[in-house]
Protein backbone atom coordinates (compact mmCIF):
# COMPACT_ATOMS: atom_id res chain seq x y z
CA UNK A 1 0.00 0.00 0.00
CA UNK A 2 1.29 3.42 -0.91
CA UNK A 3 1.78 5.87 1.94
CA UNK A 4 0.27 9.29 1.28
CA UNK A 5 1.31 12.53 2.99
CA UNK A 6 -0.44 15.87 2.60
CA UNK A 7 0.50 19.51 2.97
CA UNK A 8 -0.74 20.64 6.38
CA UNK A 9 -3.05 23.30 4.96
CA UNK A 10 -5.36 20.49 3.83
CA UNK A 11 -6.13 19.67 7.48
CA UNK A 12 -8.34 22.75 7.55
CA UNK A 13 -10.55 21.28 4.81
CA UNK A 14 -10.11 17.62 5.75
CA UNK A 15 -9.58 17.45 9.54
CA UNK A 16 -9.48 13.63 9.51
CA UNK A 17 -6.10 13.83 7.74
CA UNK A 18 -4.42 15.39 10.75
CA UNK A 19 -2.29 12.77 12.46
CA UNK A 20 -3.62 10.00 10.21
CA UNK A 21 -1.39 7.45 8.57
CA UNK A 22 -2.90 7.27 5.11
CA UNK A 23 -2.16 4.08 3.20
CA UNK A 24 -3.91 3.30 -0.07
CA UNK A 25 -3.70 0.22 -2.27
CA UNK A 26 -3.50 1.62 -5.83
CA UNK A 27 -1.58 0.95 -9.03
CA UNK A 28 -1.79 4.50 -10.45
CA UNK A 29 -2.16 8.02 -9.14
CA UNK A 30 -5.67 8.20 -10.66
CA UNK A 31 -6.74 5.11 -8.71
CA UNK A 32 -5.16 6.54 -5.57
CA UNK A 33 -7.16 9.78 -5.93
CA UNK A 34 -10.41 7.82 -6.41
CA UNK A 35 -9.74 5.70 -3.33
CA UNK A 36 -8.73 8.75 -1.27
CA UNK A 37 -12.10 10.26 -2.11
CA UNK A 38 -13.87 7.23 -0.64
CA UNK A 39 -11.99 7.72 2.65
CA UNK A 40 -12.06 11.52 2.60
CA UNK A 41 -15.09 12.65 0.57
CA UNK A 42 -14.41 15.76 -1.48
CA UNK A 43 -10.63 15.42 -1.59
CA UNK A 44 -10.65 14.24 -5.22
CA UNK A 45 -12.36 17.50 -6.22
CA UNK A 46 -9.57 19.42 -4.49
CA UNK A 47 -6.87 17.38 -6.26
CA UNK A 48 -8.35 16.81 -9.73
CA UNK A 49 -10.63 18.70 -12.08
CA UNK A 50 -13.85 17.37 -13.61
CA UNK A 51 -11.85 15.62 -16.37
CA UNK A 52 -9.59 13.83 -13.89
CA UNK A 53 -6.53 15.99 -14.53
CA UNK A 54 -4.43 17.45 -11.76
CA UNK A 55 -5.57 20.92 -10.76
CA UNK A 56 -3.17 23.76 -11.47
CA UNK A 57 -2.71 24.58 -7.78
CA UNK A 58 -1.79 21.00 -6.78
CA UNK A 59 1.41 19.02 -7.19
CA UNK A 60 1.84 15.33 -6.49
CA UNK A 61 5.21 13.71 -5.97
CA UNK A 62 5.98 10.02 -5.98
CA UNK A 63 9.05 9.77 -3.80
CA UNK A 64 11.00 12.80 -5.04
CA UNK A 65 9.64 12.83 -8.60
CA UNK A 66 6.85 15.15 -9.72
CA UNK A 67 4.07 13.21 -11.46
CA UNK A 68 4.57 13.36 -15.20
CA UNK A 69 1.02 12.74 -16.37
CA UNK A 70 -0.96 15.68 -15.02
CA UNK A 71 -3.80 15.02 -17.49
CA UNK A 72 -4.82 11.41 -16.71
CA UNK A 73 -2.70 10.68 -13.60
CA UNK A 74 -1.45 7.42 -15.09
CA UNK A 75 1.87 7.45 -13.21
CA UNK A 76 2.44 4.03 -11.68
CA UNK A 77 2.72 3.30 -7.98
CA UNK A 78 4.34 0.40 -6.17
CA UNK A 79 3.20 -1.04 -2.84
CA UNK A 80 5.99 0.86 -1.08
CA UNK A 81 5.52 4.20 -2.88
CA UNK A 82 5.54 7.37 -0.84
CA UNK A 83 3.18 9.93 -2.34
CA UNK A 84 3.08 13.61 -1.38
CA UNK A 85 0.11 15.86 -2.19
CA UNK A 86 0.81 19.54 -1.84
CA UNK A 87 -0.22 22.96 -3.00
CA UNK A 88 1.76 24.27 -5.94
CA UNK A 89 3.52 27.55 -5.27
CA UNK A 90 3.24 30.37 -7.71
CA UNK A 91 3.51 34.09 -7.71
CA UNK A 92 4.88 37.03 -9.50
Amino acid sequence: MATVAFARHLYEFFPALKGAEVRIDALTVAELVRKLDVKYPGIAFYIADERGGLRQHVNIFIEEELVRDRRTLSDHLTPDSKVYVMQALSGG
